[in-house]
C-alpha cells in the first residue's frame, strides 16, 4: 500500500535571546512561530477500525505536538543555559515569568533539532517523522527532513 504523508500546523509566541550574537537578536525579543509538523505512513486498511483511511488521526498528532512543544514554549522565553542569560532567567522566573533552559543557542535550527526528538519520540511505531518546518517570520525559517539526518 501506498506511504502517504500528513502535515498538520501550529502557532505559538516563543521569547529567546541570543547569548554572544553579534546582531539584535542578542536582545530578548520573540517570535511569532508557525510550526508545521510532517508525518509519513501507510492508512490504516483495516475496515473494522474506527480510524480506516488515516494515516494518524489529526487528534492524536495534535495531541503530541501540543503536549511536547506549543504547550510549553507558548508565550515562555528560552535561554541557553550555559551562559550568562542563566542569571537573567532566574530574575524572569522568580518574577513568575514561564523561563526555558535549554543545553543549546535558541536558534530556530537548534530549536527544529529539539522538537524533532520530542516529537520523534512520542509517535506510534508505524509512523515516521517526515519533516519539520519552523518559521520564525514571514520570510525566514529552518527545515528538518529525517532523509538528511539518517
Amino acid at each position: 500500500m501506498s506511504r502517504i504523508r500528513i502535515t498538520k500546523q501550529f502557532n505559538f509566541e516563543t521569547g529567546h535571546a541570543l547569548y554572544g550574537y553579534d546582531g539584535k537578536c542578542r536582545n530578548v525579543h520573540g517570535h511569532s512561530y508557525k510550526l508545521s509538523v510532517t508525518v509519513i505512513g501507510t492508512p490504516i486498511s483495516d475496515t473494522s477500525h474506527v480510524k480506516l483511511g488515516m494515516v494518524i488521526d489529526f487528534g492524536d498528532l495534535k495531541k503530541i505536538v501540543k503536549e511536547e512543544i506549543v504547550d510549553v514554549f507558548d508565550h515562555a522565553t528560552v535561554f541557553n543555559k550555559n551562559t550568562p542569560h542563566v542569571e537573567l532567567a532566574r530574575e524572569l522566573e522568580s518574577r513568575g515569568h514561564n523561563i526555558i533552559l535549554v543545553d543549546y543557542q535558541p536558534t530556530s535550527e537548534e530549536m527544529i533539532l529539539d522538537f524533532a526528538e520530542k516529537i520523534k519520540n512520542r509517535l506510534p511505531d508505524n509512523i515516521s517523522l517526515h519533516s519539520l518546518k519552523l518559521q520564525e517570520t514571514e520570510s525566514s525559517f529552518a527545515e528538518w527532513y529525517a532523509s538528511d539526518n539518517s
